[in-house]
């Protein structure tokens, strides 16, 4: 009897831990997000015909991009399709350009 006593008092000892650490990370997520707010509405841009096919569109450019260019793209970059499509790993040169092209220089 008193084994099975000091069982579940270290079982509720564990719980109480537990409820501790998930209550301070809790905590600790809550303190440290920053706040976000969304981007200010323009009637001017928001109503335009071209922005309102590119609401409709965007999800779908993205679901081909998921579903059929990213896979395609794992598969020819892989042998032996690497070498029949002729894929080629970014060489050292067009890292240095793309990079001096996205830092402005």
């Amino acid at each position: 009897m008193r084994r099975s006593h000091q069982t579940s008092l270290q079982r509720g000892t564990h719980r109480a831990c537990r409820r501790w650490i998930s209550a301070l990370t809790l905590g600790l997520v809550l303190a440290l997000a920053s706040p976000v707010t969304a981007d200010e509405y323009d009637s001017s841009n928001a109503g335009h015909p071209v922005r309102l096919v590119a609401y409709l569109l965007h999800p779908v450019g993205v679901l081909i991009d998921y579903v059929l260019l990213r896979p395609a793209h794992w598969l020819v970059s892989n042998e032996p399709m690497k070498t029949i499509f002729g894929h080629e790993g970014k060489s050292s040169s067009h890292q240095h350009d793309s990079e001096a092209f996205y830092q402005g220089d």
